[in-house]
């Protein structure tokens, strides 16, 4: 930094960005914080009823609730699946990519990145139609090959199948992601390292475990906590593909059930709740990822 510069002149520049940030997410957060801790339905929204304050009420509500402590051990379980199948399929096309020639290198990007472009909704409902137990083409193929007990199979009946599915459409539209970043970060790993490993004798597998994946830490952080805050956050896909939750609610994630809360049950002080109860949890997540990457120096 020049000696002549103030120190508060990076500030001055950074100011119209942060005082965009600041409304676009510190004024939600607060309204919904604020929200969180009052009494507030259809009754206060309609104007009928006084808006009273109840403290931590609605947060002893929510921990009291049964189905709360499901959908946050179902939600921490399913987000973490999603991320570490979705780091090692991102992983894995980058891989590739390094490994084929361009033509196929351009199709595999197109059609990786078509699946990234594809909105949340279209894509769920063609995952759908892919398994539906009647006219899905996925049934009849694993019926035509004589495994009988999938003829007419409903995927989304059974909690885990249900969960699965979704899985793989989370996995479907997020890796391209993964496979972009770190195929960039592969492509910038020094030729003459890579040829020094494969002298020594080391094969694929060993090249990228002990060579190329240290060099791309700093990547992986970035997008792992990236999938992190995804993942943990997926509602369009558990709501469309379950139906609102699964039969009885056993698909429920916090995201759905904090919607059920507050607008099929106009119960807004109870979503929002549950939303403050998402955020620190993220957050607290995030801080412990970031405290570990900062244990092993690395930088993001």
């Amino acid at each position: 930094m020049n000696r002549n510069t103030r120190p508060w002149t990076p500030w001055l520049y950074l100011a119209p960005a942060l005082a965009l940030l600041g409304g676009l997410l510190l004024y939600p957060v607060y309204q919904l914080g604020l929200v969180s801790v009052l009494d507030y339905t259809q009754a206060q929204v309609s104007g009928g009823v006084p808006t009273s304050f109840r403290g931590l009420a609605n947060y002893r509500e929510v921990f009291g609730d049964p189905q709360f402590r499901r959908a946050l051990v179902a939600t921490l379980g399913f987000a973490a699946a999603c991320v570490l199948a979705t780091l090692a399929t991102g992983c894995a096309a980058a891989v590739l990519l390094t490994r084929v020639r361009a033509l196929p290198r351009l199709a595999l990007m197109l059609a990786a990145l078509g699946a990234w472009a594809t909105p949340a909704v279209t894509g769920s409902t063609v995952w759908l139609f892919l398994f539906d137990p009647d006219t899905g083409p996925v049934d009849r193929a694993l019926t035509a090959l004589g495994l009988t007990g999938f003829d007419g199979h409903s995927w989304t009946y059974d909690r885990w199948s249900a969960f699965a599915l979704v899985l793989l459409e989370v996995v479907w539209c997020s890796f391209p992601f993964v496979m972009v970043t770190v195929y960039a970060g592969i492509r910038a790993v020094p030729g003459e390292v890579l040829e020094a490993a494969a002298l020594d004798g080391a094969s694929a597998w060993r090249t990228w475990r002990h060579v190329t994946a240290p060099m791309l830490r700093p990547v992986l952080a970035v997008v792992t906590l990236q999938s992190v805050i995804w993942d943990f956050k997926v509602f369009t896909q558990i709501y469309v593909m379950t139906n609102g939750g699964g039969i009885a609610g056993q698909n429920l994630t916090l995201n759905v059930y904090a919607y059920q809360k507050a607008f099929a049950s106009s119960q807004y002080s109870l979503g929002s709740a549950i939303g403050v109860v998402m955020l620190l949890v993220l957050l607290a997540v995030t801080l412990v990822h970031l405290r570990l990457l900062r244990r092993r120096g690395e930088e993001i």
